[in-house]
């Protein structure tokens, strides 16, 4: 049996990771600017981090959520406190679609409507309803597209309201920072009136924080940035640090009831172990004020290269646009420099999503071999 062809691979076969490091089968070493999506959060094999998943191996590593696990309580406890956010209740999945699927699901039970906002570029996962808010036909199929969904370009409230007004809109589904879409985002100005008309309409205002969560945007949730509350929050990739792990924050508003929401993955003792490690080792190693140093010392570094034209985001989720189209760029930057960096479907912009414990020494290095990359190119 051959494997379903669905993803271009690059000819390089990772074998060991340490930190911001990558190595191959022939021992070359890969500084990760991207960890893999973002997934990375603490840095690839922590040592506190294994320790945690050895020693729940060693004890018990699944049961189904029907039995007491005091694992999920832990892990609850320290994210509320660690993200500020300890009146809101936690809904334990396994990935960042099943998150906003369940956040979509949650939504419509609440308010018994159907039609959901979205906005233009958004990326919210492959499953039916997560996919149908995603803002790119080529991976909605039929059967997805059944769902009702408008989409909307950002900043626009009045154009949101106008939605809201006819009534049937269920929730409206932003991204704290897009990812996929190209690293725009919403002004404070939108993302504190969308807080208001959401409550005024009786809809249900879902951040999606799958990626620019957990620390990456210099604060928790990249939405406190802007000094709002969200009805749900999503949230998965930096969760785990690698291990499939994902949830929903649901705000008191919400009432649970016995299978109204339900998982079989979600929630695992091995899952819990995960995530407590990546908070307790944000919290120890003051994870985020490493993004937020290392993030001005970006701004600074990059100025070095007259090359790019903008920097988009916020933290460690950040684009770096060009005036052409990077693929060429991004692949001699991993075969010939060997440093990892993402693309998105801006095509002139470099993703770079690396662990938060990167250092300004990694930054330097990346900063160099961009200078060099491009005047080999010319």
């Amino acid at each position: 049996m051959n494997l379903f062809d669905v993803y271009p691979l690059y000819n390089i076969t990772p074998v060991k990771a340490l930190d911001c490091t990558i190595t191959d089968e022939k021992g070359v070493e890969y500084l990760d600017l991207y960890g893999g999506h973002g997934v990375i959060s603490i840095g690839h094999t922590q040592p506190d981090y294994v320790a945690k998943l050895k020693n729940q191996l060693d004890n018990i590593g699944f049961y189904s959520n029907a039995i007491q696990n005091p694992l999920q309580v832990e892990l609850a406890a320290k994210l509320g406190k660690l993200s500020g956010l300890e009146e809101y209740t936690l809904f334990l999945c396994s990935s960042g679609a099943e998150a906003n699927e369940n956040a979509l699901k949650l939504a419509s039970f609440h308010n018994n409507k159907t039609r959901v906002i979205a906005f233009d570029n958004s990326f919210h996962g492959r499953t039916s309803a997560a996919v149908a808010v995603t803002d790119n036909k080529k991976i909605v199929a039929p059967i997805n597209a059944q769902q009702i969904v408008t989409f909307l370009p950002l900043n626009d409230i009045d154009l949101v309201e106008e939605e809201l007004k006819k009534g049937d809109v269920s929730s409206v589904i932003i991204e704290g920072i897009q990812g996929v879409g190209g690293l725009d985002q919403g002004t404070p100005e939108f993302f504190q009136a969308l807080e208001k008309i959401c409550a005024a309409y009786d809809v249900v205002l879902i951040l999606d924080e799958v990626q620019s969560g957990y620390g990456r945007s210099g604060k928790f949730f990249a939405h406190q940035h802007h000094g709002i509350k969200a009805d749900i929050i999503s949230l998965a990739k930096g969760m785990g640090n690698g291990f499939p792990i994902g949830g929903i924050l649901i705000s008191p508003k919400f009432t649970a009831s016995y299978g109204l929401l339900g998982t079989t993955f979600g929630g695992n003792h091995l899952a819990c172990a995960a995530g407590i490690a990546v908070l307790d080792v944000i919290e120890s190693q003051k994870l985020m004020d490493n993004v937020n140093d290392v993030y001005a010392y970006f701004l600074e570094a990059i100025k070095q290269v007259p090359e790019v034209i903008k920097v988009k985001g916020r933290g460690l989720m950040l684009g770096v646009e060009f005036n052409f189209d990077v693929s060429t760029l991004r692949k001699k930057m991993i075969i010939d420099k060997h440093i990892f960096t993402g693309n998105a479907n801006n095509k002139n912009l470099l993703r770079i999503l690396p662990p938060l414990t990167i250092n300004k020494e990694a930054i330097d290095t990346f900063i160099i071999a961009l200078k060099e990359t491009l005047a080999e190119l010319k």
